[in-house]
């Protein structure tokens, strides 16, 4: 689905030049590794917010809402997964503590 343009008549839409790498590591953050995540959501914000403070029409603000998003969702779940595995290690420490786990 093509949107309308709306920015200045007679100069194209441009993109933004950090939108494909917000992207790429938006997926890389969700697909190879999760510490990637942050990156993508920290430089996804600074950019949504330039392209909203710009008042020029970018065509590729949705390709950075997606990388952006990306890296919320694997930054979500990194910070599930290392809780997981910070109580796990807090019941097996006090399970040799208390001499059960022998």
């Amino acid at each position: 689905m093509s949107y309308p343009y709306y920015g200045p008549p007679g100069y194209p839409p441009v993109e933004h030049p950090k939108g494909t790498t917000i992207l790429v590591l938006g997926i890389l953050s969700l697909v190879v590794c999760g510490l990637i995540g942050p990156f993508a959501w920290v430089m996804g914000n600074r950019t949504i917010r330039e392209i909203d403070q710009s008042g020029y029409v970018y065509s590729n603000r949705g390709m950075v809402q997606a990388g952006r998003i990306c890296g919320i969702v694997s930054s979500c779940i990194m910070i599930v997964v290392v809780g997981i595995y910070g109580i796990m290690f807090a019941v097996m420490a006090v399970g040799f503590a208390t001499g059960v786990g022998s």
